[in-house]
Order: structure tokens, then C-alpha cells, then sequence
């Protein structure tokens, strides 16, 4: 049982880190645009924080680029070495609204997400549940746009196309390895 759950936590691991260095290449690839399941066009970027690892055990070493200009150059080296992507912080944008937050390779579970701001100052007559409701739908809207990748990437990854999808990943770790800004 104990062999099972450790097996399964390196295939999740490693299909985590496919998924995140998929996006990263998607956001610069496509401009980062996506679609949710009813047609709502958003912008995804790879911004100011990435997390890359390589090795294991003693000869375990990893990268953290992070910064409010970083250009992750470290990271895209880091890639082009072998290693591969642990966590990324996002960057999604609809419309005037930007959410931010982190996900991790080995759950890809949302830390520090930062919805739109939400104006808590009431009007006069006013229900003062609109603005917890309100943070709520741009909470939804967040994990609708996370899923709307993951649809994406497993439509991808599932399919025959992956063998290219795959191939033009590697030429761009090895291309942005070599020229990280």
C-alpha cells in the first residue's frame, strides 16, 4: 500500500511539472489566451516568482527566481539543465480584472490568491451580503479559469497532438535555456 501512494505522489509530481512548464510555454507561446467552458476569453502569465528543482536527495538543488521585475532568466537556465518547474505564481486577466496566485507541482492546489478588489464600503439600503457574495463569484471565477487550462492541458496531453506539443516545448526550454533575458 505504502509502494502505491508513493508511486502515485511521483506520477502526480511529475504530471504536476509537465502541467506547469506546459503553461509557462503557453503563456509566451499563445500570449497566455484561454478560454473558460463558456466561451469567456482570459490571459494567463507566468510572472514574478518560479520555483525549479533537479536532483534528489544531497544533490538536490533548486532555483527560485522571484521579484517584481524578475525575468526568471535563473529559472529558464534552470530548465535547460534538466530541472523542472515546482511552482509558478500567475497572472489572470478578463476584462479590467486581475487575479493572482501561486500553484504547486506536487497538488496543484491555489495559494495566495488575490482576487479583484471588492469595494466594501456599503450604499445606503444596501444588503451587506453583496460584497461577501460578490468576492465569492470572483473566487469561482479564478478556479473556472484554473480549470479551463487543466481542461485544456489533459485534452492535450491525451491526445496524438502531445507528441508535437511535447516536441515544441523542449525546442523552447532549450531555446529560452540559451537566451534567458
Amino acid at each position: 500500500m505504502t509502494m502505491d501512494l508513493e508511486r502515485a505522489a511521483r506520477i502526480s509530481l511529475a504530471l504536476g511539472q509537465e502541467f506547469l512548464t506546459w503553461l509557462w510555454f503557453l503563456s509566451e507561446r499563445d500570449n497566455g489566451l484561454f478560454q473558460t467552458a463558456a466561451g469567456e476569453a482570459f490571459r494567463l502569465s507566468v510572472e514574478q516568482r518560479v520555483r525549479v528543482t533537479g536532483g534528489e536527495g544531497e544533490g538536490r538543488e533548486t532555483a527560485v527566481c522571484s521579484g517584481p521585475m524578475a525575468s526568471l532568466a535563473e529559472a529558464r537556465t534552470g530548465l535547460a539543465a534538466g530541472k523542472k518547474v515546482d511552482s509558478v505564481r500567475l497572472r489572470l486577466e478578463q476584462d479590467m480584472s486581475v487575479w493572482t496566485l501561486t500553484l504547486d507541482a506536487a497538488t496543484l492546489s491555489p495559494t495566495s490568491l488575490k482576487t479583484p478588489k471588492v469595494d466594501m464600503r456599503l450604499d445606503e439600503g444596501e444588503d451587506p451580503e453583496s460584497r461577501v457574495l460578490e468576492k465569492l463569484f470572483l473566487l469561482e471565477k479564478a478556479m473556472d479559469f484554473l480549470d479551463a487550462v487543466w481542461a485544456r492541458f489533459v485534452a492535450v496531453r491525451l491526445s496524438p497532438a502531445w507528441e508535437a506539443e511535447a516536441r515544441e516545448v523542449s525546442v523552447w526550454i532549450a531555446r529560452r535555456g540559451r537566451f534567458a533575458d
